[in-house]
């Protein structure tokens, strides 16, 4: 125990006895009550003691922290890849409040139509060309126009194929147009899908419309008796007009034959 007495003396007025902290976290010094054990702090427990320690973890936290963050982004340096530069070629920003053009990619133009004009493309057609495209051209030749015209002689057993440039046996069953035999008199039978009748209409030679008018609705297969100078309308197998006019008859039996003044018309 130590010599020194306290010093007794009469407590402050207006104080409480107890600890009590002022505004920098120490107890401020109030003399003990008269009778008490001088007050001694704890070794290592001083109010200087506490704040040193608390400031060296806080400092030792702030190194770690540090350290750690650095390497963080020191890593991500390095593996993330670098940002291109900006094209050199990318559109100017517009001023805050104003719109920006946007531009086809590789056209150069804007895609906005100025203001007045009109959005329509303009007309190809030049002022005053008629606007209507022309009528192509018929692919074949007109109907009426002479396909083939000249004298024919068609014999006994040589049947002829109108329809073909110039007639000719066609040598297909079915195919010609016309044949000459002998019954009594010369005779003009219509092979296949030919039809003929004799024209008896007031013109001695019938036009492409004469024969017409009346091939459809009275030609027949049925043979004709032919004499000189006879003339017959007729429709071909393949439906061309023809005009046949007889012109000479010859031969008997086997060597009958007739000579024909022919048209055949396009269709």
């Amino acid at each position: 125990m130590s010599n020194h007495q306290p010093i007794q003396g009469p407590s402050q007025p207006g104080h409480p006895p107890g600890p009590a902290y002022g505004g920098h976290g120490a107890p401020p010094h109030f003399p003990p009550p008269p009778g008490a054990p001088p007050v001694t702090p704890p070794p290592g427990r001083s109010p200087s003691s506490h704040r040193g320690a608390w400031i060296g973890a806080a400092a030792t936290l702030a190194a770690a922290v540090i350290g750690v963050v650095g390497t963080y982004l020191a890593s991500g340096n390095k593996s993330a890849p670098q940002a291109a530069p900006p094209s050199a070629t990318a559109p100017a920003q517009a001023p805050e409040g104003e719109e920006t053009p946007t531009a086809e990619a590789g056209s150069g133009t804007s895609s906005e139509t100025p203001s007045g004009a009109s959005s329509e493309a303009p007309s190809q057609t030049p002022s005053g060309a008629p606007s209507e495209t022309a009528s192509e051209t018929p692919s074949g030749p007109p109907p009426g126009s002479v396909r083939w015209q000249g004298p024919l002689v068609i014999a006994y057993a040589e049947d002829k194929d109108l329809d073909a440039v110039p007639p000719a046996p066609s040598g297909i069953a079915g195919d010609d147009d016309f044949a000459v035999y002998p019954f009594g008199d010369h005779m003009l039978r219509p092979d296949g899908d030919t039809r003929a009748l004799v024209w008896e209409g007031p013109s001695k030679s019938p036009s492409y419309a004469d024969c017409a008018g009346v091939v459809d609705t009275l030609g027949t297969s049925n043979d004709i008796a032919l004499k000189t100078g006879l003339t017959v309308c007729a429709r071909t197998g393949d439906g061309h007009l023809a005009r046949l006019t007889v012109k000479k008859l010859d031969g008997l039996a086997s060597e009958t034959n007739g000579t024909f003044d022919v048209v055949v018309w396009n269709d």
